[in-house]
């Protein structure tokens, strides 16, 4: 909750935060979600390792990692 006045800037920090990011990574993430909702804790642990593991090695994800080593703020191809 914030105070009337700072709704919009309340807003607008909200939606810089939740599109900020690769779009792919979005969607295998929300792909990701989806398919392990029904498997039990361990099961869905294991395949959200193996999908953090795969995607490690996307381009955006050596983006992201060079970004950060850089100091600079990633250039996600959108």
């Amino acid at each position: 909750m914030v105070p009337a006045a700072q709704l919009d800037t309340a807003v607008h920090d909200l939606l810089e935060r939740v599109t900020r990011g690769s779009a792919a990574s979005k969607g295998i993430g929300k792909q990701a979600l989806y398919a392990q909702i029904d498997l039990d804790q361990a099961k869905a642990y294991a395949y959200a390792i193996e999908v953090m593991a795969s995607t490690s090695q996307l381009p955006d994800a050596r983006e992201w990692m060079n970004a950060f080593l850089e100091k600079r703020k990633p250039n996600f191809d959108r």
